[in-house]
């Protein structure tokens, strides 16, 4: 199964057992039966979270994000409320139970207020850990960073590349818009993949993995390579629009990171360590490196199972900060694009699982 198809559908899932627990909780408050609740909540949170998790994840999703938080919020709800009224307004869950079907019962306004409520309340969620990330707001709500700690963490850094002679074409409004919009594109393979945007910074993404989530599939490197192919399906449409397609090039590293609360009127999760700054230096090496992509030895041979696409060794690298350089490795750039590999550096199709 497509791994996107499969990560929606247990998204949805899971919406429709809160839904279902939400539907039994109000039941058993009102001393009722809890089939019909239950039936309602499955109902109810199977159209709002088939539209959350499916439709809007299509051209929907585009036009409502790009509404102001406020509006989107107010669109979403009030198509919400249409929906929990159509379903408790029409005799469905009679007929669904088996029951003899009653217009309006004596629980009717109580529980489609209960309905909206809940689901406004939903959406609200969904919408905050839109604006802040999932993880974020969890780590948040649970503490874990609370205090500093020290974990080991993949890191990645995606730039987009020519982005200083994009601004001066675009101007300051058309470089966002057209930020904005490969954000966005670049976005989905970080979710297929189990990694976390850390931050946007300028015309950079900077996404993390912890060692475990990392390690499984060689994720950071196979979600370099799905943003490439994303931003390649969509190039047709960035030259309609904006007149050029985005390029991106990237850098990965491994190795502990300090996380931790900082801040008070502004508060957040941040990393900090020799890792950030050893990535941030990679990806400038990137440049010059044909395939446009440098990952240490370090964070590939932490990789536990066979390497997505070719990569050679280019040996030891200078780099600003580390008296001995790092060992790096690169993409096999001559099928993509013909480049020659550096003077002296071997193909390397797979690591040693580890």
């Amino acid at each position: 199964m497509n791994a996107r198809l499969e990560r929606k559908l247990r998204v949805l899932i899971s919406i429709m057992i809160a839904g279902c627990v939400a539907g039994a909780a109000f039941s058993i408050a009102h001393d009722l039966p809890a089939l019909p609740g239950i039936v309602t909540g499955l109902l109810i949170s199977a159209c709002v979270g088939g539209f959350e998790v499916l439709v809007g994840d299509g051209p929907v999703r585009a036009w409502l994000s790009s509404l102001p938080f406020t509006t989107n919020l107010l669109i979403k709800s009030a198509f919400y409320a249409v929906v929990i009224l159509a379903i408790q307004w029409f005799p469905v869950v009679d007929l669904l139970i088996g029951r003899r079907a009653e217009l309006i019962d004596n629980t009717f306004w109580s529980s489609l207020v209960y309905s909206v409520v809940v689901s406004i309340l939903v959406n609200l969620v969904l919408a905050i850990t839109n604006l802040v990330g999932g993880r974020a707001l969890a780590n948040f709500f649970t503490g874990r960073y609370h205090a500093p700690v020290e974990e080991e963490r993949f890191v990645l850094f995606v730039d987009i590349a020519g982005s200083t002679t994009l601004a001066e074409q675009f101007g300051g409004l058309g470089i966002h818009r057209f930020l904005d919009r490969t954000f966005r594109l670049l976005s989905l393979p970080v979710v297929d993949y189990r990694g976390e945007v850390l931050a946007y910074v300028g015309d950079e993404m900077i996404v993390t993995w912890t060692r475990r989530e990392g390690a499984q599939d060689s994720r950071p490197l196979r979600c370099f390579m799905a943003m490439r192919d994303e931003l390649a399906r969509k190039a047709a449409s960035f030259e309609r629009e904006f007149g050029a397609a985005p390029r991106i090039r990237g850098s990965l590293h491994f190795g502990p990171v300090i996380i931790g609360e900082i801040g008070d009127v502004k508060r957040a999760i941040v990393f900090n360590g020799d890792v950030m700054n050893t990535t941030s230096r990679l990806e400038a090496l990137s440049r010059d490196i044909p395939g446009g992509f440098v990952a240490s030895r370090a964070a590939v041979e932490q990789f536990n199972s066979r390497l997505p696409i070719t990569m050679c060794d280019l040996g030891r690298l200078p780099i600003r900060g580390r008296v001995d350089g790092i060992d790096a490795m690169g993409l096999d750039a001559a099928p993509q694009d013909g480049a020659p590999h550096p003077a002296g550096k071997k193909s390397i199709a797979a690591l040693p699982a580890r």
